[in-house]
């Protein structure tokens, strides 16, 4: 006979079981046991139950990164336990996808936006994006569980407020959650646009299956998503990663943020073009410095091999503190090219402490624009545990 109580420590395990689903997108049955504390039999079990309502599937591993052989399976919630959007709020675009908790992307749009111009307007293309890709995807607003979102600036993770008066002037001070969630109807969790692309590439791109981690993204600014044991490091405040702010020239150029000599001063995207400028005279748009380094300009080519020599300076301290395994470079793509590569493993080797180990890869981000609204629907399915139950199924909820 099975009493309340065990129905209820049955209801309890299960949802143990969907939260770890949620929060990794796909698990084998033995790292389930170890993420939920229950033994491999009873997740076994509750893993058929699940499958039988139709709630996971159990496939093959993508065999990505992994030695030949047999591949191990893994267990996938499905589209029935619901679904996740993502936004993503750049300078001048708005990035709107919605996802299954698995993390399979199932529609995307995006539209320019002055977002800089204040959050209004931003606010209302992201509403008009998320209903249209709600309705390509086949997905009820009911269906939606959370809303994950980023922006170029930092964000106070625990109050969802935008925090610098020098990186998103115009926003400094709001609400981005509590003016999300008013706009999308649903619960929504805020991070900055470096974190969002380190989850994204941890999930599905250059950094996948990997627990450490830093990403960079250099654009008009540069920051850094950093990833330990496989959780993001956010800092009291939710600046850690800014490195773009970082010192390295005494009484340098002034910086947007009040400071002289930042990183991103001599190594970011209008970095590389303002000392192209004064040295060449030449003048080159935003998105040309990569079609100029195709074309075989040798002074583009030497600047950004010093960008990347700089990067690498910043980047040596950040190894020496957090170890990691991967460096991924996003944002503008030139700033993965061969020839910052180069200088950023230079300087990489040469302040490297000897004997620590292998050497960080690096590696040029694999999901380009999409980086970061991935990540945004990855943070918002990690947002659900324990906030979200499932909504169980008659088989699942009516046992006796």
């Amino acid at each position: 006979m099975v009493t309340k109580r065990t129905h209820r420590l049955h209801r309890s395990s299960t949802q143990r079981i969907v939260d770890a689903l949620r929060a990794d997108g796909e698990v084998t049955r033995a790292d389930l046991a170890v993420h939920t504390g229950l033994s491999r039999a009873t997740v076994s079990a509750l893993v058929r139950d699940l499958e039988r309502d139709g709630l996971v599937t159990v496939a093959a591993s993508d065999p990505a990164g992994r030695r030949a052989g047999r591949r191990p399976e893994v267990v996938r919630l499905t589209r029935r336990a619901g679904a996740v959007l993502g936004v993503d709020f750049g300078h001048e675009h708005v990035r709107v996808a919605v996802s299954d908790l698995a993390g399979h992307v199932l529609g995307a749009r995006s539209a320019r936006a002055d977002v800089d111009r204040g959050m209004p307007d931003a606010m209302g293309v992201a509403r008009r994006l998320a209903e249209i890709v709600a309705e390509e995807a086949g997905v009820d607003h009911a269906e939606l569980l959370a809303c994950g979102a980023g922006v170029p600036a930092p964000v106070d993770r625990a109050s969802g407020r935008i925090g610098s008066t020098s990186l998103l002037p115009s926003w400094s001070g709001t609400t981005l959650t509590a003016a999300l969630e008013e706009a999308l109807g649903m619960p929504v969790t805020v991070d900055n646009d470096a974190n969002l692309g380190a989850l994204g590439e941890q999930a599905a791109g250059a950094a996948r299956g990997v627990d450490d981690v830093i990403y960079v993204k250099v654009s008009s600014g540069i920051g850094a998503g950093l990833i330990s044991g496989g959780r993001l490091i956010r800092g009291s405040n939710g600046i850690a990663g800014e490195i773009g702010h970082v010192a390295v020239v005494p009484n340098g150029v002034p910086c947007r943020c009040g400071g002289r000599g930042c990183l991103e001063t001599i190594a970011s995207a209008p970095a590389v073009r303002r000392q192209l400028l004064q040295t060449t005279g030449q003048d080159l748009p935003g998105d040309d410095l990569l079609r100029a380094l195709t074309g075989g300009d040798p002074r583009v080519t030497r600047l950004l091999t010093d960008a990347g020599r700089s990067l690498g300076r910043v980047l040596s301290t950040a190894c020496h503190l957090l170890d990691p395994a991967v460096i991924v470079l996003g944002g503008d793509p030139a700033f993965a090219s061969e020839p910052v590569l180069a200088g950023l493993r230079e300087e990489l080797s040469r302040h490297r402490l000897p004997g620590a180990g292998a050497e960080v890869r690096l590696a040029p981000a694999q999901l380009g624009h999409q980086g970061q609204v991935v990540g945004a629907l990855r943070l918002a399915a990690r947002s659900l545990d324990g906030r979200a139950p499932l909504n169980f199924p008659p088989t699942i909820s009516t046992a006796p």
